[in-house]
């Protein structure tokens, strides 16, 4: 994203991310990128990740995902973001692609909330049987370290995303009582960003199960000294996860109903 636009730049969202493939010790892991189109002053980047087997040479796709970058302004000028060259047939269509994706990304927010009125309206659901999900509610706190962040001393995004996989991951282990395997992140956007020297709280919670899925919600808030001492959190992200989880047979696990 910096290479294109020429200035610094920080993620703005990352679209639903499906896991195709999972990644184990001892294989190698390729992550190629390309600026897709260029907006205003923001910018769609794909990111394709494959998985090599060093014994096989077999190569599979782990995940295929879009990321929103936008440029920071330097002084009060806005960054007019030059167009993308377009070289081959595959950079043409994934040109024309990031637009539709680009008008259904702002159109998440609107249709989840629309969605949240309705079920506030009409959930009636009791699970008299089911596990309560205050037995899946997980917390953490982390400590953004320089290493956790990047040359702008803003907490690299896949270190939130990391870190909200394992409380999550946690929360989901306490209704299967096995280990969860991650097939999904939902809606993850950054409402703000966090600094080296933040603490973060990360609240995890099972929202509801699907048979042989999970889902887990994850707020994280964020919090410097001053904001510490007087408790005003700044809600800097939040995401759902899907979760399933396997035998030692490799046979999906059912999930128990919950009762929120």
């Amino acid at each position: 994203a910096e290479k294109h636009a020429g200035v610094s730049c920080v993620t703005a969202s990352m679209d639903d991310i499906q896991f195709e493939e999972a990644a184990r010790v001892g294989q190698i892991i390729a992550i190629r990128t390309k600026v897709n189109r260029a907006f205003k002053t923001s910018m769609e980047v794909g990111i394709k990740v494959t998985v090599q087997d060093v014994l096989t040479n077999a190569e599979k796709i782990v995940s295929v995902a879009y990321a929103t970058y936008v440029a920071k302004p330097v002084g009060a000028g806005q960054v007019e973001l030059k167009p993308v060259q377009l070289l081959s047939a595959e950079d043409h269509l994934e040109h024309s692609l990031a637009i539709e994706r680009r008008r259904i990304r702002l159109g998440y927010v609107q249709v989840f909330q629309k969605l949240m009125q309705e079920s506030n309206k009409e959930d009636t659901c009791e699970e008299e049987d089911g596990v309560s999900t205050e037995h899946t509610h997980v917390q953490s706190i982390e400590l953004v370290l320089p290493p956790h962040a990047n040359h702008h001393g803003n907490t690299f995004g896949g270190q939130i995303m990391a870190w909200m996989q394992t409380v999550a991951s946690i929360s989901a282990s306490r209704l299967c009582r096995s280990h969860p395997i991650l097939k999904s992140v939902n809606m993850f956007k950054f409402w703000g960003p966090s600094f080296v020297g933040d603490r973060l709280i990360f609240n995890a919670i099972v929202n509801n199960t699907f048979h042989n899925s999970v889902e887990v919600g994850v707020r994280v808030e964020a919090y410097n000294c001053e904001e510490w001492i007087k408790d005003q959190p700044r809600h800097i992200n939040s995401a759902f996860l899907i979760f399933n989880a396997v035998n030692d047979k490799g046979q999906l696990l059912t999930f128990p109903r919950v009762k929120p």
